[in-house]
This record gives C-alpha cells, structure tokens and sequence, in this order.
C-alpha cells in the first residue's frame, strides 16, 4: 500500500489507517449516505468480494442471464458467502481470545457490548448469507435476475450493486413506498 493511497478518517471517534477502497465504507459509518450496501460488515464482504471479480459487461446482442451471466453471479455470490463465513469464524475466535474477566464493572460492561454487537452483526450476515443461499438456489433453477413480483429483468447493473435482489427497482420502490404509509 502506498502512501499516497493511505489516509487517516475520524470513524465515531476511532482513527483508522484506510486505503481509498475503504473510505466508502467509513463515510457511510461517519452518517453520511454512500452507496447502496446493506451494512458495514456485509458492505467490507462485499467491497473486498467486488474488487477480485470484475464487472460482467454484457454484449449488445447478448440474451439475458445466460449461462455466462448466471455463472459470473454465481462466483460473486460464492465469494460473498466465503467471505462472510471468514468473519464469522474469526469473530468466535477473536471472542474466545478476547473473554476476559474483569475485576471492574465498567470494563466487564463494555467487553459484553462488544460481544453483543459482534454478535447482532453476525446474526444480520447470518440472514444474509440464507438470502445468498437463495439467490445460488434461483441461479441452479434458472430464476435468477427476474422479479419476484413482476417477472421482468432485474437488471445485470442492479444485481451487480445487490447479488442478492429478488425484485426488479419499480417493485422495490413501491414495496418501500408501502413499508413507509403502513409504519406511519
């Protein structure tokens, strides 16, 4: 890593030593809103995943999802899944490693904030990597890159941004429109 390609960013009161792949990330965990990714743990799989695998460009003539298709989404999906069972084996370990019994009360407090937060964050990747289970199931079915709802293309531009996507974007817009009327 260069030093050029090295800054440092303030992340909620931690300095971090981060390379340009990274600042996405750490604007979006500062509040400010980048991108599309679901949260930053599966945002870091997703990150690192997307910077071996090259964008597929598809032909002008090209059919849509072909076995080309569907086998480039599948090396996407394969990884992301890969990536994450990494993490969670390493949170077990870095947990054992880490359990500590602290005479004192506040610091006892924070090590289980800490585990609690690992633990939620593990959780969430836990229903991701189901929802990437899925998408493998859709692309073995030949499903894969059509609405759920409507039947139309998803769009390979869409699922490159979410492997995982099962609605086409006038769907889920609508979908979170109605979310939205019903929770106020």
């Amino acid at each position: 890593m260069s030093a050029t390609n090295v800054e440092q960013h303030e992340v909620r009161g931690m300095v971090t030593d981060n390379t340009k792949n990274d600042q996405k990330r750490d604007l979006k965990l500062s509040g400010q809103v980048v991108g599309s990714l679901p949260d930053s743990t599966s945002a870091q799989a997703h990150e690192s995943m997307s910077m071996t695998i090259e964008p597929y460009q598809a032909g002008a003539d090209e059919a849509y999802m072909n076995k080309e298709q569907r086998d480039h989404f599948k090396k996407i999906l394969l990884q992301w899944k890969k990536n994450l069972m990494e993490e969670a084996d390493r949170t077990v370990t870095d947990m054992k490693d880490e359990a500590n019994h602290f005479p004192d009360p506040t610091d006892r407090a924070t090590q289980e904030e800490e585990f609690s937060l690992k633990l939620r964050t593990r959780d969430r990747e836990r229903k991701l990597i189901k929802k990437i289970d899925e998408a493998l199931q859709a692309i073995q079915d030949e499903e894969y890159g059509y609405c759920e709802v409507c039947g139309i293309e998803i769009g390979i531009q869409r699922l490159e941004a979410r492997p995982t996507a099962t609605q086409c974007i006038d769907c889920k817009t609508l979908a979170e429109i109605k979310e939205r009327q019903r929770s106020r």
